[in-house]
């Protein structure tokens, strides 16, 4: 009788931890056994740790948590080393961005990542002037800087306002986009030469108004 209890007791734990489980079963088998659905991955290169990345992250609607954890650890803070759970949807947004530029599996160079709140204060501290936002959407976990080889930054920052999936930040200077998930927005900071301005860009696409230098939130 107590042999049938304690039978039956780590049969009921059994299918409790199954379940509970369920959905990141489900999402591991997706990847090996080969579900049906489109195959999102990204190719990237971390331009201060000099690591880099090729990982199927998604599989149709679902996220592969291997995957995701991945691209979280690669994305990490480099000065602290800190983690965060980065919005997928940010990942989405470089799947689709890339797709737009033409370069499905090209490679993404990462200019700045994750940020913790002491790493934000600290390029803020820099000088009166940064281009750096109090208030960072690198802080979410929701943006990333980003250069595409061989692809002008006016063209990549022009393919990012055409999704019209969150804030973009143009950085003529030190020849990066910022893009992140959050609010609708744009805006430059610094002139670079030979480089055509935002402005004409926010005319054309009628979006978000243009931020000055001092809402930019890129590094």
């Amino acid at each position: 009788m107590k042999t049938a209890i304690r039978l039956g007791f780590a049969a009921a734990l059994t299918v409790g931890i199954l379940t509970g489980l369920s959905d990141i079963a489900r999402a591991k088998d997706a990847e090996s056994a080969g579900v049906a659905g489109e195959r999102y991955s990204l190719h990237l290169r971390h331009l201060h740790t000099g690591e880099s990345i090729d990982v199927v992250y998604r599989i149709g609607n679902t996220y592969l948590p291997d995957g995701v954890a991945k691209l979280n650890h690669f994305l990490r803070d480099h000065r602290t080393q800190t983690e965060s759970s980065y919005d997928p949807k940010e990942f989405d947004l470089l799947h689709s961005l890339m797709t737009k530029l033409g370069h499905p599996d090209g490679e993404i160079d990462i200019v700045c990542g994750y940020r913790t709140p002491w790493s934000n204060s600290l390029l803020r501290s820099r000088s009166s002037n940064t281009g750096v936002a109090q208030h960072s959407q690198h802080m979410l976990a929701k943006a990333i800087d980003i250069r595409v080889p061989g692809v002008t930054t006016t063209t990549l920052r022009d393919a990012a306002l055409s999704l019209h999936a969150g804030g973009v930040g143009y950085y003529p200077v030190n020849q990066f986009v910022h893009v992140d998930v959050g609010p609708v927005r744009q805006w430059s900071y610094g002139h670079g030469s030979g480089e055509t301005t935002v402005r004409s860009v926010a005319r054309s696409t009628r979006r978000a108004p243009r931020h000055t230098s001092s809402a930019a939130t890129g590094e």
